[in-house]
């Protein structure tokens, strides 16, 4: 969670969280979570340095359509409803999140197709010869969704809130001392961030975003309750603007928005309200969609673009289907197993787990082959992914060979026992689309000697138990960023408490220094290097077994939301993304294209279906 672009999710369960039975009237916008501690002290200007060259980008090709219309409202399904409007904190660290901080904007962005930089916040930035130090300008008509100003020091007070004991954020605590040094006010409007150590990403590390001062300052121990259900000034195009508890959180998009006319916000960002509606059950998601009582409809699943798309909204045109590939890293879905319990400590039952995992029966008999095995955790950064790693096959020879290595035999049951202990594991998954082929991973579990037991739960509670680490195994998938993320998941400092990354419990003293070496480096030869050595020691030690992996979204949208040609960039995860500030907001609603479509429902007409299959972007 270094910046925006490295943001953790589970890939599965975007927009699922926990359920609240209570309602609740929107609280004032205004109503800041009050405090009696000492405010943060506002930094010292200092003087400019001569000499600056200062660069910008607004010649890469913008990726949205001019003949994008304003309107409409958007809807789309919660399966539960969030545990705070934090995006710090306990309990924050969930998929909604993403919803609101795709609306707190960084200093600067990542062009979609070019990976080049791009204004946001700031129009100009700089590289400091020291390595470490960027200097930025930001637009001086930026403002909060209240209307103040964002100054350098919305900027500044980022690292006094993001260092704060009271926020209870351990991660952020360590990332925004040991990676960002400080912050230098010039003026209102000119600053530079410096990092404790030269790097050679230091674009992707500098980025940071602001906080409002105004807002927040001060803080005290109080802070994780006060700011619960705060409705915090943000620099997006929407706002919160209504909610329920347990049914219904809805965004508003701002008035004069200022962003409005910039290069590469322009002609986005269309509906005027985001509805996300509290529906707890897949099935019942579904059948609001066929009713046009959401909008859009993930078609991922095999099952739901082969079978349940069968149906008239979609075969008499009404509704369309898109499978899009993009070119992006793909995200570390698998089985991520706890060190901290026993039967994982010995490296080869951790070896046997994994030759007991077929994921090609998965492929085939559930998916369709419509999925790819995935080979280790970092396949999709380029010169940064090792290659060479391949992921252990199913072979139930082989898991009998481990097995029998430290001393397990086959019990009458046919599971492998050792001095009266099953080797039988819990695990723990998120949703009722992945139950199929998680039956059929214990099927073949079972044929070489391993019981899983699987323990489905909402996947808020899912992921608190996991992050917890009260998981035997956790079934989940991590998101990605633009270079491979080691020292949350895998060093030592994060294991064996609760509340971080690395939930497999990792204690690897090659591994940390492997790490360490990674985050000093400055070499890109260097780094890539031991970014390789990282990964073999990730399959070396053989905590994580990979899955699958999906290089694609597949969608069901009805025919009155139009898109750009292509409808969607090259580092797209959905097509209908509505925030986020370097892919999101590309479509828009066409209000002649509803009015013809709810017109031929009701008589019965039927229109041309469409499939759309776009591979401008497949590797």
């Amino acid at each position: 969670m270094e910046n925006k672009w490295r943001i953790l999710i589970f890939l599965f369960s975007t927009l699922l969280l926990l359920v609240f039975a209570c309602s609740s009237e929107v609280p004032d916008s205004g109503n800041k979570p009050s405090a009696s501690a000492t405010p943060a002290p506002v930094p010292v200007r200092e003087s400019l340095p001569d000499g600056i060259d200062w660069l910008t980008n607004e010649t890469d090709p913008p990726f949205s359509d001019p003949a994008a219309k304003r309107g409409g409202t958007l809807h789309i399904a919660l399966m539960s409803f969030p545990m705070t409007f934090r995006v710090v904190g306990p309990d924050s660290n969930t998929a909604f999140r993403s919803a609101i901080l795709d609306n707190q904007f960084s200093l600067i962005g990542i062009h979609p197709n070019t990976l080049r930089i791009i204004p946001e916040l700031a129009t100009h930035w700089a590289y400091g010869d020291d390595k470490k130090t960027m200097y930025f300008k930001l637009n001086p008509n930026a403002r909060w969704s209240d209307g103040i100003p964002v100054t350098a020091d919305d900027f500044a007070y980022t690292l006094d809130f993001m260092r704060s004991p009271h926020i209870v954020a351990p991660w952020y605590n360590d990332y925004y001392t040991q990676e960002i040094d400080r912050v230098i006010v010039y003026d209102d409007h000119t600053l530079a961030v410096v990092s404790t150590k030269p790097d050679p990403d230091l674009h992707l590390k500098i980025a940071i975003g602001p906080m409002p001062r105004h807002f927040f300052d001060p803080l005290d121990e109080e802070f994780t309750r006060k700011a619960n259900w705060a409705i915090v000034p943000n620099t997006g195009p929407y706002q919160i603007d209504q909610y329920k508890k347990g049914r219904y959180i809805r965004f508003s998009r701002k008035t004069d928005w200022w962003g409005d006319d910039l290069c590469y916000f322009k002609h986005r960002f269309n509906v005027e309200t985001v509805r996300y509606q509290v529906i707890r059950d897949s099935n019942l998601q579904w059948e609001y969609f066929k009713k046009g009582r959401l909008d859009n409809y993930p078609a991922v699943i095999p099952q739901t673009w082969y079978i349940k798309a069968k149906t008239p909204v979609v075969e008499n045109g009404y509704v369309n289907k898109i499978w899009f590939f993009n070119d992006t890293p793909q995200s570390a879905m698998g089985f991520w197993l706890n060190l901290d319990r026993d039967i994982f400590k010995d490296v080869n039952l951790r070896y046997a787990f994994a030759h007991a995992i077929h994921v090609e029966k998965v492929i085939t008999d559930v998916l369709r082959g419509d999925y790819f095995h995935l080979e280790s955790a970092y396949v999709g950064y380029g010169p940064y992914t090792h290659s060479g790693i391949r992921a252990r096959r199913y072979d139930i020879n082989q898991t009998a060979r481990y097995m029998t290595q430290s001393g397990w035999h086959r019990g009458p049951d046919g599971i492998w026992v050792k001095d009266g202990r099953r080797f039988s594991v819990e695990v723990v998954y998120y949703s009722d689309e992945h139950t199929q082929r998680l039956v059929v991973f214990r099927e073949e579990a079972r044929r070489a000697g391993i019981e899983l037991q699987l323990l489905k739960l909402d996947p808020t509670a899912a992921f608190k138990k996991i992050l917890e680490k009260r998981h035997d195994v956790a079934w989940v998938a991590w998101g990605i960023g633009m270079r491979p993320a080691f020292w949350e998941f895998w060093h030592s400092t994060n294991a064996h408490k609760g509340q971080t990354n690395n939930i497999t419990n990792t204690d690897d003293p090659e591994m940390d220094r492997l790490i360490d070496a990674y985050r000093a480096s400055l070499d890109e030869a260097e780094r890539i290097d031991l970014a390789h050595r990282i990964q073999q020691r990730v399959h070396d030690i053989g905590a994580f077994v990979p899955t699958f992996m999906v290089p694609y979204f597949r969608e069901l949208y009805w025919r009155w939301w139009r898109f750009p040609d292509p409808p969607a960039t090259r580092t797209s995860g959905l097509l209908m993304d509505p925030f986020s500030s370097s892919t999101g907001g590309l479509f828009w609603f066409d209000a002649d294209r509803y009015e013809e479509t709810r017109k031929a429902m009701e008589e019965g007409k039927v229109l041309p279906p469409a499939t759309i299959v776009d591979e401008t972007y497949r590797p």
